[in-house]
């Protein structure tokens, strides 16, 4: 179903492929598939043009409140089966949630505690999928059927490679970095004369760095979480400072976040590397 409002929005396979990280064969295996348990077409589909049947625009007018429903009773059945004296939580990359967990645990003992890392396209589904009961997460985030209680900001660091010309200044500025190749997420890299590959974790883009594909800029905690020999870390004194929040679903209201959520701020605030935020919601 997820697949089908994909390409039913975006009215083409490989676009609507890209999107979902998926292979298009692959997706149009799964309209196929969907198509005949339905015993309709959806879609009609030539060479330069996809469109919807009438039984697809139909189909993509339920399918919102079908996939809300299913996710609701998705939560509802993990968080059951966690039972309600237990708390799930989630971090990115360079956060360390092991002190607000400690602090967490001893103000409610009886209460057990597991913690999953996080990639920066999956933080946002963690919550809303029930995988996590709150997390740390970074903007840019989607805050549709989010919570959010800003926590800190930290400053940023451009990693170079050791032998580059900024490798050994204390800080630059973003116009000087500006004509770099930036390495993103999801973006092809050309590795040889006829191959790319897509970055998705901050331990493949440091190894491009390292050896001269580009440069990537990280929050202060990420640079002390990857530290090597090949890569350095220089601070870029303008750039807008890196955002950690804490992410729940906004319709759930629990004491056990709401706790969590304190002792996660009383941790922030005890670091000097950090500027707490105000804790309002949005």
């Amino acid at each position: 179903m997820r697949s089908f409002i994909a390409v039913a929005e975006r009215l083409h396979f490989r676009r609507a492929a890209e999107d979902l990280h998926i292979a298009q064969p692959a997706l149009s295996r799964q309209i196929q598939s969907l198509e005949q348990q339905l015993g309709v077409a959806l879609l009609v589909r030539d060479r330069r043009v996809v469109s919807l049947t009438p039984a697809g625009r139909q189909l993509l007018e339920d399918a919102g409140p079908l996939l809300a429903s299913a996710d609701a009773a998705r939560r509802r059945v993990q968080r059951a089966a966690r039972g309600s004296r237990s708390l799930v939580v989630g971090f990115r990359t360079g956060i360390m949630p092991t002190e607000a967990v400690r602090r967490f645990a001893a103000a409610e003992p009886g209460v057990s505690v597991e913690v999953q890392r996080l990639e920066w396209d999956d933080q946002e589904e963690a919550v809303l999928g029930g995988r996590v009961d709150v997390a740390y997460v970074r903007r840019p985030i989607d805050v549709r059927g989010l919570r959010l209680t800003p926590l800190y900001t930290e400053r940023r660091l451009v990693a170079v490679p050791a032998g580059h010309p900024l490798a050994g200044r204390e800080s630059v500025l973003e116009a000087e970095i500006a004509e770099e190749h930036h390495l993103r997420y999801l973006e092809p890299v050309k590795t040889g004369p006829t191959r790319t590959t897509v970055l998705r974790g901050v331990e493949e883009k440091l190894e491009y760095v390292a050896a001269g594909h580009g440069i990537i800029v990280l929050p202060l905690s990420a640079t002390r979480h990857y530290t090597r020999p090949d890569v350095v870390y220089v601070p870029v004194t303008d750039a807008a400072p890196d955002e950690v929040l804490l992410a729940a679903e906004s319709s759930r209201r629990s004491r056990l976040i709401t706790a969590f959520a304190d002792a996660a701020r009383e941790v922030a605030a005890e670091d000097p590397d950090v500027r707490v935020v105000e804790a309002i919601s949005a």
